[in-house]
């Protein structure tokens, strides 16, 4: 069997070092490496081109440009930097890309890397939650697979029998619960970014960890679940699951329920992923149900997560208002990572914007990159009149 090619969209983030340690890992000769691209690390993006050796390691920030060219001079490795560049680097010929650029940046880099083809391991969500329809579309276009690389739906799609959607009855998607899962409002009032990116199990970046302790991160994976699995809206339900072993469930007509367990490590899914149609190996520590006793399962708390709720109403409106929706928090994470807004702010502000700018239309590309900077300004200036 040949070598697959691989691209790695976001390569220094959580989910690209660990798609990296699984190359690292890997039988030799079983992968090439086509493309690294990360955001702004020069230091952390050179260090893995010269383990793996790629066809070009780009960087977005072109004032990372120095910083790159040194740490890879002698090398011989190509570098590029800039928003053309990491675009030029998603659409070269690769058998499976990792699209893992957190945010709506990651958008138009997705697209690019479906558009030729081969299969997408999507792990940037927020693509899916702001042009679902632009997404799916490039995927049917070119042929390319579209595999989903969040825990919880890459169970789903383990445990889902797609072949007759009629006798699927729900999908149950897990939620840690966050830092916040037993706090009192006052206290998630006064939370401060340390606190809220101390997430109890999963090991994140700074802006997913506090989306899940706003729990906003499991509105954007109601909303993905919706555009990639066969069930509507109202037959997905989120339940908080402490333990973070049962990452995803399929209810069926029969009475069964199908469930993927593992230990929350974004290795398994990665590697699922990776490897499909097969299995590969993956060096996780392994599931132990005789030292984990038990598996518990909460409603969620709609007062104290009012994001879960904003994020339905944005997928039932339809049109543009998840892509306000992603624009808005990713605004006011941002401004609350700066100390800047107050946590409970974070889903005042997205509801605001939500209210302000409705549901347009947004047939093209263009339409979803100026309604989401429209969203921006508006959730700034809200987030302005809310400041600390």
């Amino acid at each position: 069997m040949s070598p697959r090619s691989i691209t790695i969209l976001g390569s220094t983030g959580s989910v690209g070092r660990s798609t990296v340690a699984l190359l690292d890992a890997a039988a030799p000769g079983e992968f090439i490496v086509t493309a690294l691209v990360a955001g702004r690390d020069a230091a952390g993006l050179a260090e893995q081109a010269r383990r793996l050796r790629p066809r070009i390691a780009v960087l977005a920030d072109e004032a990372a440009a120095p910083a790159l060219e040194a740490a890879l001079a002698g090398s011989g490795i190509r570098w590029a930097c800039g928003r053309d560049a990491v675009l030029q680097a998603a659409a070269l010929p690769a058998d499976w890309t990792m699209a893992a650029i957190v945010g709506a940046a990651g958008l138009e880099p997705t697209l690019a890397a479906l558009a030729r083809g081969g299969t997408l391991a999507l792990a940037n969500k927020e693509s899916l939650v702001c042009a679902g329809h632009l997404v799916l579309a490039a995927a049917a276009a070119s042929g390319a697979t579209l595999l989903t690389v969040d825990s919880e739906h890459n169970a789903i799609f383990q445990a889902l029998d797609s072949r007759d959607p009629s006798v699927i009855e729900k999908l149950i998607i897990t939620a840690s619960g966050g830092p916040f899962r037993l706090a009192s409002l006052e206290e998630m009032r006064a939370a401060t970014p340390e606190q809220a990116v101390r997430h109890p199990v999963w090991s994140m970046g700074a802006k997913i960890s506090v989306d899940s302790a706003t729990m906003m991160n499991k509105g954007l994976e109601l909303i993905e679940a919706a555009r990639i699995f066969p069930v509507p809206e109202e037959r997905i339900e989120i339940l908080v699951h402490p333990q973070s072993t049962v990452h995803g469930m399929v209810q069926y007509a029969d009475g069964s329920v199908l469930a993927q367990l593992g230990t929350p490590d974004m290795r398994t899914p990665i590697a699922h992923a990776l490897a499909w149609p097969r299995r590969m190996r993956a060096d996780v520590p392994r599931l132990d149900l005789v030292a984990l006793g038990r598996l518990e399962f909460y409603a969620p708390d709609p007062q104290r997560f009012p994001a879960l709720r904003l994020a339905r109403q944005a997928l039932q409106a339809g049109a543009g208002a998840t892509t306000i929706l992603n624009a808005a928090n990713e605004v006011a994470v941002e401004l609350f990572l700066a100390r800047r807004l107050g946590f409970l702010d974070i889903a005042a502000v997205v509801e605001a914007t939500l209210d302000a700018l409705g549901s347009p239309e947004i047939p093209a590309l263009g339409d979803v990159l100026v309604l989401d900077a429209a969203s921006r300004r508006h959730a700034a200036a809200e987030a302005g009149r809310r400041a600390l």
